[in-house]
């Protein structure tokens, strides 16, 4: 529940765009009840974000032990001075999706989400090899939640 209710982004449609706008997101996973949090090159598309990684490492071993997650978009516009240091602020918008990771076997499946990533930064599609595929780890996290929050 959000304690600035005047905050809050209700419309789904500018929370998507938040995202789209997005040039990182920052993955938040549990090790046991141990935070571990992560930035990350994304892609979204249809209630989804896909993110890549090498085939081992922490966030993997982390999202197969748990795959329920947290993902952050941030868009910061200005800071805003005030007198009081305690009276700064900042205008931002954010969104923050909870999830659930589920890892791409199928190497359809793992184009799909590749090139959802190359979409959103390059606004083109690859052709990826059988080896591309191979070497690379590619992840779903359907979102199950999203909120967002803005600031004037």
């Amino acid at each position: 529940m959000m304690r600035r209710n005047d905050h809050e982004i209700c419309d789904r449609s500018e929370m998507e765009s938040i995202i789209r706008d997005a040039t990182v997101c920052r993955l938040g996973c549990a090790d046991d009840g141990v935070p571990y949090v992560v930035p990350l090159s994304f892609g979204f598309r249809s209630g989804a974000i896909y993110i890549h990684s090498a085939p081992e490492g922490e966030k993997i071993s982390i999202l197969q032990k748990n795959p329920d997650c947290c993902i952050e978009f941030d868009e910061c516009q200005k800071v805003v001075q005030a007198e009081k240091p305690c009276h700064w602020g900042m205008q931002y918008r954010s969104v923050i999706c909870r999830g659930r990771a589920i890892f791409m076997t199928n190497p359809d499946e793992k184009r799909i989400g590749l090139n959802c990533i190359m979409n959103h930064y390059g606004g083109y599609s690859y052709t990826f090899s059988e080896k591309d595929l191979g070497n690379v780890c590619v992840i779903r996290i359907d979102i199950l939640e999203m909120t967002g929050k803005k600031t004037a």
